[in-house]
């Protein structure tokens, strides 16, 4: 699993630059950085903080190997008697979902690894820009509904990129900001400060197997730019590692365009939260018609096309 996306919350960012301090911690941005974070928003990135690093510390280890993608393995017998060790991305949904729990400060988590979303706290405030009373439903029933609010109402999100280096990308409402972990203290550092996609780029991702099953006017535009043609005369190349989360941060820092024409990202929880982030650093998330903020839907596995 290589992101977790999703923090939903309701928050201010000043203008005042933390920068003129020298390198932040994400702990100093969020209380000492002038952003007006309250105290339960900045619990929770806590806990978040703390379940990236238990996940950065799995992927580094060199015990990752046993950790199976093959989901015939997840919580199966290993035929010596004991457990097969449960894929990583099992177990990172398995870290995340117990760090919210712990922080006391969320309602609901939905994820791609659970069969729906799992309503986690009746007094948490944290819930898709605010808890709807629906104390009259079942659990699950709350927990869907509470899912199925609009991106527009999202004022938080964030990404984790696990790499050669582990980068916890997130937003606040007023900047898309990149923080690294320093393995040697335990700290995300702030090292991009305030992201801004360039107007242009010269890269575009997306999977060119599938050229011909693309619309007539995708086709068209590929061709284009991969030509040097157009607006623009220089070429633009191809950089697609199947991987939704270093194709988009590598979009974020140096510009292009990353898309998928067929619908591929769950709204919800994938391009929601990626949306936000990309228009906070000055671009756009679009499905190819729509602002996919602007989207609404009845299913949290609801999936859509993208283009950021």
């Amino acid at each position: 699993m290589a992101s977790q996306s999703g923090f939903i919350v309701r928050s201010q960012m000043s203008t005042s630059s933390s920068s003129e301090k020298g390198f932040s911690t994400l702990s100093e941005y969020m209380g000492e950085g002038g952003i007006g974070l309250g105290d339960e928003l900045v619990v929770l990135f806590e806990h978040i903080q703390y379940a990236c690093k238990r996940i950065a510390a799995l992927v580094a280890s060199p015990f990752n190997s046993s950790l199976s993608k093959q989901s015939s393995f997840a919580g199966g017998d290993s035929g010596s008697g004991r457990d097969a060790p449960k894929p990583l991305d099992i177990v990172s949904n398995e870290i995340i979902l117990s760090s919210l729990k712990k922080s006391g400060k969320v309602a609901v988590m939905a994820s791609e690894e659970d069969d729906a979303p799992i309503w986690i706290n009746d007094d948490g405030p944290i819930c898709g820009g605010g808890i709807v009373e629906l104390d009259h439903l079942p659990r699950e029933e709350k927990a869907t509904l509470n899912s199925l609010q609009s991106g527009a109402k999202l004022v938080a999100a964030g990404y984790v990129l696990y790499s050669s280096a582990t980068i916890l990308c997130t937003s606040f409402g007023s900047g898309t900001h990149a923080f690294t972990l320093d393995h040697s203290t335990g700290d995300f550092i702030l090292t991009h400060q305030d992201i801004k996609i360039p107007p242009r780029g010269q890269i575009y991702s997306v999977n060119d197997a599938r050229y011909f099953d693309w619309p007539e006017g995708l086709r068209q535009y590929i061709d284009t730019v991969r030509q040097g043609k157009g607006r623009y005369p220089k070429k633009y190349s191809a950089r697609y590692i199947c991987s939704l989360v270093a194709d988009f941060h590598r979009t974020l820092l140096y510009g292009g365009v990353a898309m998928n024409p067929r619908d591929h990202l769950r709204l919800v929880y994938e391009a929601n939260p990626l949306s936000f982030l990309v228009e906070q650093a000055g671009g756009r998330g679009s499905d190819g018609k729509s602002r996919i903020l602007s989207m609404k839907t009845s299913q949290t596995a609801s999936k859509t096309a993208f283009i950021f």
